[in-house]
């Protein structure tokens, strides 16, 4: 196998994506590069001038059935998938007067934004089923030692300057080509199976969440330093499918990058801020919330945030849901923050933030939006697999709330008690969480039982816990963790219910002249 730089003379040239294609072109006719194309690429490349070969003059054969067939010939495919190091080979090109190709550059129907259009029908999205292109390039990628394949029009110019300023392009780039053309063929026929999976037998759009075949596709985003420990090696790749607020459409505007434990917290903060509309701040450490908050500015609801727990505050990662100004940038540069998150950043508040030479600011639109475009399914992996669920997006149904207690919540109590009940549902099991009316107070979580829990949320609280309500992310199973939140002070209870000795904790509530009420939604998170 050779591995010599390879020498341009002619090139296929056929592409839906026509960025670039103009002038790479042109450069490549002036370098002496022959060019052959079909359809539309042909046509692009005739108005500006360029000097281009029809597929169909090289085939003998028009194209036909609405231009499906067109590429699909041996003349072509013997261009592309000849060795150039086997005499036997060459000698058959010879024999059938097909010329080699030494470059193709080929990218695909547009088949995922087809599908993504509002309406878009089944014929539609067949016809966006492209056959010839992916034949094509995965040819060239498979004989990538004798044809270089472009698939991406970012690749033009470093390929232009190979073939002008060496001797060709070189064996690293081509495979370093090929690899990510069966990268691209992949992905591109995942997104065909799995639209395929959502049909029902009449070829109309379903939701399956959970097909026969899973496909898991993306694309390197970040090779970070390490993992979780430096003993570890990380990267982070982005889905292409995804569409909501997340780290792969963010834009780092200060600070260097993230790491993986970073990434971690930060998508935690973004979870949970999303939940509210109203102004909101949230303080996460090791991907549990100890600073939550909601307020008239995003400076009071950051002081409110940060009294649940400054001492964990140090070092964490801030989330808001609103532009931060300056007056909240003021704040935030009193103590270090690794991360800081916003949907938008003043100039001014920029100013100050860029003080801080070790805050990561990170600006992500659609964090104000509660209902903008959520993941539709979270993956884990487990011990030979994966494990798949719908993520936990479960809101407070006002109709099933069901108070259990001789006493009904207080308006105010209330209030608390969803605000509670939202925190908790991000906080790792068992969670407990102490709240007043849009102020997150105390968080006991992780605990291996649910009355140390309770125990070790008001230990940790720096705000007092008298008057408090406390949220609980599943059922208590006996009484003891409503006797250690009556001695913090807590005057309601929001929890899902469903214990065999429900009976015993609401007559445990009732002795202490508390009010709770039952959900019937549990919200554990491992």
């Amino acid at each position: 196998m050779k591995r010599d730089p390879l020498p341009v003379s002619r090139a296929l040239v056929s592409v839906w994506d026509k960025t670039g294609l103009v002038p790479f072109c042109r450069r490549l006719a002036d370098l002496g590069v022959e060019i052959v194309s079909s359809g539309g690429t042909e046509k692009t490349l005739k108005d500006a001038g360029i000097p281009v070969i029809a597929v169909s003059h090289v085939t003998g054969s028009p194209e036909i059935l609405d231009g499906r067939v067109k590429t699909l010939h041996p003349r072509i495919h013997g261009g592309i998938l000849a060795r150039k190091d086997s005499s036997e080979h060459l000698k058959q090109l010879e024999e059938h007067g097909i010329m080699p190709f030494d470059l193709v550059v080929v990218n695909l129907y547009p088949f995922r934004q087809t599908i993504e259009k509002p309406g878009s029908a089944l014929d539609q999205a067949l016809e966006m089923i492209d056959i010839g292109g992916p034949a094509m390039v995965r040819a060239a990628a498979k004989n990538f030692p004798s044809v270089a394949v472009i698939v991406d029009p970012r690749r033009y110019q470093a390929v232009l300057d190979e073939i002008s300023e060496e001797v060709g392009i070189s064996f690293a780039t081509r495979l370093l080509l090929a690899r990510e053309a069966f990268a691209h063929t992949c992905l591109y026929d995942s997104g065909i199976a799995a639209y395929l999976e959502d049909l029902d037998g009449e070829g109309e759009r379903t939701e399956n969440l959970f097909p026969d075949t899973l496909l898991l596709a993306g694309t390197k985003f970040q090779d970070l330093r390490y993992g979780e420990n430096p003993h570890q090696k990380a990267a982070f790749y982005a889905r292409r499918e995804s569409s909501g607020p997340g780290l792969s459409r963010a834009r780092q505007l200060w600070g260097k990058d993230l790491s993986y434990n970073n990434i971690l917290d930060t998508d935690a903060a973004i979870g949970l801020v999303m939940e509210f509309a109203e102004t909101a701040c949230v303080i996460i450490k090791h991907t549990n919330p100890c600073g939550a908050s909601l307020g008239k500015s995003p400076a009071e609801a950051y002081l409110k945030a940060i009294q649940a727990d400054p001492l964990s505050a140090f070092g964490g990662i801030v989330a808001f849901n609103r532009e931060v100004d300056e007056e909240a940038a003021r704040e935030i540069v009193k103590i270090f923050t690794e991360v800081l998150i916003a949907p938008a950043f003043s100039e001014s508040s920029l100013e100050i933030l860029r003080e801080k030479k070790n805050l990561r600011i990170l600006q992500i639109s659609g964090l104000g939006d509660p209902d903008s475009g959520r993941e539709a399914f979270s993956v884990r992996t487990a011990a030979g697999g994966y494990l798949v669920q719908v993520p936990d997006q479960a809101t407070m149904d006002e109709k099933t709330l069901k108070t259990v207690t001789r006493r009904n919540p207080t308006e105010e109590e209330m209030a608390a008690l969803r605000f509670a009940w939202v925190i908790a549902k991000h906080v790792k099991s068992n969670a407990i969480v102490y709240a007043g009316e849009g102020q997150l107070v105390a968080t006991g979580a992780g605990q291996m039982s649910r009355v140390d829990s309770v125990r070790f949320g008001a230990m940790k609280a720096s705000l007092p816990t008298e008057g408090t309500v406390m949220a609980s992310d599943a059922f208590f199973p006996f009484r003891d963790g409503i006797d250690e939140a009556a001695k913090a002070g807590v005057t309601a209870v929001i929890q899902p219910g469903g214990s065999l000795r429900d009976d015993e904790v609401v007559k445990a509530a009732d002795e202490h002249g508390m009010a709770m009420v039952f959900t019937g939604i549990r919200h554990f998170r491992h």
